[in-house]
């Protein structure tokens, strides 16, 4: 069977996901998913009991989350080095490298502004410090990514791979908390552009926003979350309602 990703709307980070499957070539499904709404309900416990996107059902129907490890998955797979390098190259030891940076301090540094943006009960003084502290994390590992990305195309040389497809997903959220003026690091400004005109990013955006529109034809269609859940869920996960 082709593999499944669910990526999740609005904004998620997975949208970097879609771009990659594209860039791949290789025949493949996809699940919207509500992060909002249809990720918190219990049933997706199912597919992923931390109730997070991404989630990709690989070709043998196992659940498979984290976003390190389905990049890992890809990079397997990826016998044409599309979005990938030799294992032993030193352009794969930077990409991980990049890739981990981008997964773990870039995206964390976000944290505090989702929970400020999320927050169930207003409360001003706790979301003026998180706000605070989460727009100086962002703003710290931003000047540590300019600092550390070099003046080729894309992070690691002259073509897409899956450390610009970790990184596409998350960078909007720059403009989405509106923490500062994007020309800040021109670096990573001109990186974006660059990946926001590509056409598999482009695509992989229309379709969070719930659009269609044309893309390499590797994509074989939309599965419904029910579906996917009734067919690849572990029946013996934790179901727990999300406070």
């Amino acid at each position: 069977m082709e593999p499944i990703l669910l990526y999740g709307f609005p904004a998620g980070s997975s949208l970097g996901l879609v771009a990659a499957l594209e860039w791949l070539g290789s025949p493949y499904r996809l699940c919207r998913v509500d992060m909002l709404g249809e990720m918190r309900d219990p049933s997706y416990a199912r597919v992923n009991a931390r109730h997070e996107t991404p989630v990709l059902i690989t070709d043998t129907g196992r659940p498979l989350s984290e976003t390190m490890a389905i990049a890992a998955w890809l990079e397997a797979r990826d016998t044409q080095r599309r979005i990938s390098f030799d294992p032993r190259s030193q352009e794969a030891d930077r990409m991980h490298q990049l890739m981990a940076y981008v997964n773990t301090g870039f995206t964390g540094a976000f944290s505090p502004l989702w929970t400020a943006m999320e927050l169930a009960d207003p409360d001003p003084v706790y979301q003026a410090a998180l706000s605070r502290a989460g727009r100086e994390a962002v703003i710290e590992r931003h000047d540590k990514l300019e600092a550390m990305i070099e003046q080729t195309p894309y992070l690691v040389g002259d073509r897409p791979t899956l450390a610009d497809a970790l990184f596409v997903g998350v960078a909007r959220w720059l403009d989405i908390h509106e923490v500062t003026d994007r020309e800040r690091w021109p670096k990573l400004s001109a990186l974006r552009r660059r990946l926001e005109a590509d056409p598999a990013v482009a695509y992989a955006t229309a379709l969070e926003g719930g659009c269609d529109a044309p893309g390499s034809n590797a994509c074989l269609g939309h599965a419904s979350l029910a579906d996917v859940i009734e067919r690849f869920g572990t029946c013996n996960a934790p179901v727990a309602h999300l406070s």
